[in-house]
């Protein structure tokens, strides 16, 4: 049971005082009086009670000298003052000060006066409440903010490692120019390039698009990684010749990202480039947009392939096409982020403007990125990468 509140009467007229204590303590109020206002402010110290009843007009301390210094010893006390009819701007000196109610003499009903006492009391309880939840928010403020500050440095920490793992760019392998850039819609990113020289005469490459964002996104770029530099491994110690397959690199790495149980799904575009035969064996991973084509004399065109992606049904076959390349060129490989850049509305639109930019644009990947627009792309709508491959392209 909780204990009774505690009311300072401070009121200079015995009748009056005497008056109220005896209702209020009828009432179940712990009642203490005092007689001036000197006296009060004694009191109000020594005892710390739960609302202050006070005389506007009393000798020597008058009443606005008191709430002056209650409010200013403790602002969060209730205060109830009592006045004349004749003395109302004192009344609103009062409330301005921080009075939370006022009475005029005579208090012909003292169940007013009650009444004015349980309105303070519970004003006063809400303030306190209403302040306990805003410590309790600015702590929870603060403490979120410490974990933000924490996750975006665990983020950019994994975008550091994430970058690390890109091969070199540019690069020049077999005469063939290498060269990609990826720009994160956020720390961590779901789009990877890849590309390795296996043995003397290939170039392993890839481009993947992960589904979602974030630390879980990027952990298959980091499978995928582990998995080509474990096919390579095998082709160099063992003579295993898989990772020279596209359609069996795919079928991996569909098996170990099911295996994870992430729910992540990822479209790519895996080659096997013979620099001695200048041709592409590859496989189209449900990648969007295809790769383009450019050849020296200017013709773009966009090559054939599709297929189902990775990491939704197990046990999926994967279509191996062969492509004889042009002896000047560049392809191109993109992620489906670009095509959120794209004024048109419709995909087979995007697609021709795709093919008419890539056209358009000069050899090295910089004009590419520029022709683009993504210089100017302060918070990409998606993960976006670019990669190309060039050999004797004019420039």
């Amino acid at each position: 049971m909780s204990s009774p509140k505690r009311i300072l009467v401070i009121d200079d007229d015995r009748v009056i005082r005497q008056s109220i204590a005896a209702y209020l303590q009828d009432s179940g109020f712990d009642v203490m009086l005092a007689d001036d206002g000197l006296t009060g402010l004694e009191t109000f110290r020594l005892e710390s009670p739960d609302l202050v009843v006070c005389d506007l007009r009393m000798p020597g301390l008058d009443g606005i000298s008191v709430l002056h210094q209650i409010s200013a010893e403790a602002p969060d006390v209730p205060i109830v003052v009592i006045s004349g009819a004749g003395v109302m701007a004192d009344v609103v000196e009062a409330l301005r000060i921080g009075a939370t109610d006022y009475l005029i003499k005579p208090i012909l009903d003292l169940e007013v006066l009650e009444h004015s006492i349980a309105r303070s009391l519970e004003r006063a309880k809400l303030r306190r409440e209403n302040a306990g939840y805003r410590r309790e928010l600015e702590r929870t403020n603060h403490e979120l903010q410490a974990h933000v500050s924490a996750l975006e440095q665990d983020q950019q920490a994994g975008r550091h490692v994430q970058m690390k793992m890109l091969p070199v760019a540019p690069k020049e392998l077999h005469g063939y120019h290498f060269d990609h850039r990826i720009i994160p819609s956020l720390y961590l990113s779901g789009d990877f390039v890849e590309y390795v020289t296996v043995g003397d005469e290939h170039v392993v490459f890839m481009i993947a698009d992960v589904s979602g964002h974030g630390a879980s996104s990027a952990f298959v770029t980091v499978l995928l990684k582990n998995l080509t530099a474990r096919m390579r491994s095998d082709f160099g110690r063992h003579d295993d010749r898989s990772i020279l397959s596209p359609s069996r690199l795919l079928a991996q790495t569909n098996k170990e990202l099911l295996e994870t149980e992430l729910g992540k799904h990822a479209t790519l575009f895996v080659a096997c480039l013979n620099t001695k035969e200048n041709s592409i064996v590859y496989c189209n991973a449900g990648h969007l947009p295809r790769p383009v084509l450019l050849s020296g004399d200017g013709e773009a065109k966009y090559i054939d392939g599709a297929g189902m992606p990775v990491g939704i049904v197990p046990e999926t076959d994967y279509e191996e096409q062969t492509l004889q390349l042009p002896d000047s060129f560049r392809l191109t490989l993109f992620t489906d982020g670009i095509l959120e850049l794209l004024p048109q509305h419709d995909l087979v639109d995007k697609e021709a403007e795709l093919l008419t930019r890539c056209s358009a644009a000069e050899r090295d990947l910089d004009g590419l990125v520029e022709l683009m627009g993504l210089n100017s792309v302060e918070a990409a709508p998606d993960d976006i990468a670019l990669f190309t491959i060039t050999k004797n392209y004019p420039g």
